[in-house]
């Protein structure tokens, strides 16, 4: 087993640590925990919420930047979403999730998202209906700050960190 087959580590409790990156991810998006997609404005509710809650025994939980979502894709890894349409996310991730997520970064009226089919992040605007198949996949820091650079996926595409 390679590094990479360790990197996330199941915490039994509903999330998954990425010990590349010493970050915490919920495990299930909301989709999957709640069965219906979210408005930014739902995205950030279920954070806070989850926040009150204490889920996992903490309250630091947060939305991903778009470069934390951008260093859990994958191209390698061929997960499954909602629609059995390839996601690149890590296979201890459970199948079924979305596939685009909100991101922490907004300005005004937009807000960035990041999609795991075509490993982009973009700006979209903060009341986009919650039928567009936008997801939230909560994350907190779970250690010092790693900082990895000059990165090349196995595709040999340069990656940035």
């Amino acid at each position: 087993m390679s590094e990479e087959d360790n990197r996330f580590k199941d915490n039994e409790n509903g999330t998954l640590t990425d010990t590349k990156y010493n970050l915490m991810w919920f495990k299930e998006d909301t989709y999957q925990l709640k069965g219906k997609w979210c408005t930014w404005k739902g995205a950030s509710k279920f954070v806070e919420k989850m926040n009150e809650e204490k889920f996992a025994g903490f309250s630091d939980w947060r939305l991903p930047s778009s470069q934390e979502c951008r260093n859990l894709y994958d191209h390698e890894c061929k997960n499954m979403d909602f629609n059995d349409d390839i996601v690149h996310i890590d296979l201890k991730f459970p199948e079924g999730c979305g596939f685009t997520y909100w991101c922490a970064e907004d300005k005004g009226i937009n807000a960035m998202a990041y999609n795991f089919y075509s490993d982009r992040a973009y700006t979209i605007r903060k009341t986009t209906s919650s039928e567009s198949n936008m997801s939230c996949r909560p994350i907190r820091t779970a250690g010092p700050k790693v900082k990895k650079m000059g990165r090349v996926s196995n595709t040999g595409r340069s990656r940035r960190e």
